[in-house]
């Protein structure tokens, strides 16, 4: 089971030092010795990236700024590595000063300089690699020599280094409620299935089979089924996936502890009772027996825009409802997004806990809006699987990050059969 060749590209250490004269007036609300300026960033055919400059007061060309900030990075998977094969990569930052908002499609940033860095990654996938650590010059033109007038010019202090980020790839081959066959990706889009999936949806569900005396008293349980589906049509509770490799031995889970019911009043699922999620290992040679490695809640987000609210814990040894915080953030219901659990990202937000020690990048997993047909890719890095069984854990958890979309949905939306209880899905005369 090979990895395939990713690139984590950085930029660190961001900071600017204005001469003076070229300081732009505070903005309303906002002090000017904090982020008056910000930094757009883009390299060969990615999206560009903003960050908030703060201002540095040092004066000497070679000192470290006194305060500074990094952009998000870029991850090189391995089709864009191949499209630049002997080619250089280009940097560019551009620095303004104002808002970053547009009015009518308009900004009204004032352009402070821009500069572009060459960076050669020939040898980049082999070892970690720094292009440019120190302060440069801004000049208004994107090209030309450094200006040789004595005039001061705004400077802008980054580090750009990079470090190889090999990742196992995985994509589900249909959604996971539809119990599909997991495949990993290899170099030159090679597919080759390591898993298969099995969901079920009324694990915790009454019994499938109809009451005894159903022939004698039909309008009685009629009546009472048809309780029983209004109730299930409030809750959604009971899904499991259970994750087997080839041999059909399972070696990871994601089950649903607690249900995913609307807030009172309301048809969504509030992040005051969010719904829970374990995801489970094998508890030593016990096939039937499990130990939670992990806790996924999920909710859905009031707001301007409609969001799927979640949050990610690692288990510790106390018990399923102690974790460490690992992920929390929220995506775009309409347009789904990328489930990502990435330490530095952590550690940079506070979320991450003291007593776990990682870098980099550990998994991302795509996730389709709602109502869309979801097969998620999933992303695992290099370093955090020693066998199979690790990849199956994370396997699981984007299934249920998948399956949460799904729970979610307003209550006033009917779900598609796969997820419904038995109970649901009885007609009757």
């Amino acid at each position: 089971m090979d990895p395939c060749p990713f690139l984590r590209l950085m930029i660190d250490s961001l900071a600017l030092n204005l001469p003076s004269a070229t300081k732009p007036p505070p903005v309303s609300g906002v002090h000017p010795s904090t982020t008056p300026c910000f930094c757009k960033i883009r390299i060969n055919n990615f999206p560009s990236q903003t960050a908030l400059l703060p201002l540095s007061s040092s004066s000497s060309a070679h000192a470290a700024p006194d305060t500074a900030t990094s952009a998000p990075g870029f991850h090189l998977d391995s089709l864009a590595l191949r499209r630049l094969s002997g080619k250089p990569l280009t940097l560019r930052l551009a620095v303004y000063s104002g808002s970053t908002a547009r009015a009518c499609g308009v900004s009204s940033a004032k352009l402070l300089g821009c500069l572009n860095l060459t960076l050669d990654l020939s040898a980049a996938l082999s070892r970690p690699s720094t292009f440019h650590s120190g302060w440069l010059s801004l000049r208004k033109k994107k090209t030309g020599s450094e200006p040789t007038h004595r005039k001061p010019v705004p400077r802008l202090h980054v580090v750009v280094r990079s470090e190889p980020d090999p990742r196992f790839v995985f994509q589900f081959g249909g959604e996971p409620e539809c119990s599909p066959v997991v495949f990993q990706i290899q170099e030159n889009n090679i597919r080759q299935p390591v898993f298969s999936c099995k969901f079920s949806a009324d694990r915790n569900s009454r019994s499938r089979s109809l009451p005894s005396d159903f022939a004698k008293n039909p309008s009685r349980w009629r009546r009472t089924l048809k309780g029983v589906r209004e109730r299930h049509g409030r809750e959604r509770k009971g899904w499991m996936i259970i994750i087997h490799d080839l041999s059909g031995s399972p070696v990871a889970a994601a089950s649903m502890i607690t249900p995913f019911v609307p807030s009172p009043g309301s048809d969504r699922v509030s992040r005051s009772n969010p719904g829970a999620w374990l995801i489970l290992r094998p508890n030593g040679a016990c096939v039937s027996s499990w130990k939670p490695w992990g806790r996924l809640e999920a909710w859905r987000e009031r707001g301007p825009v409609d969001g799927l609210g979640y949050k990610f814990e690692l288990v510790i040894e106390n018990g399923p409802t102690n974790g460490i915080p690992i992920a929390e953030a929220t995506m775009n219901v309409k347009k789904g997004g990328q489930f990502c659990i990435d330490y530095k990202v952590m550690r940079d937000s506070g979320l991450l806990g003291s007593r776990l020690q990682g870098k980099g990048f550990v998994m991302g997993s795509t996730v389709e809006g709602e109502g869309k047909v979801s097969k998620p890719v999933v992303q695992v890095g290099a370093q955090h699987v020693t066998c199979m069984a690790d990849a199956a854990l994370f396997i699981a958890l984007s299934a249920a990050v998948d399956l949460s979309m799904d729970a979610c949905q307003l209550f006033s939306h009917k779900l598609r059969k796969e997820l419904c209880h038995h109970e649901e899905q009885v007609s009757f005369p």
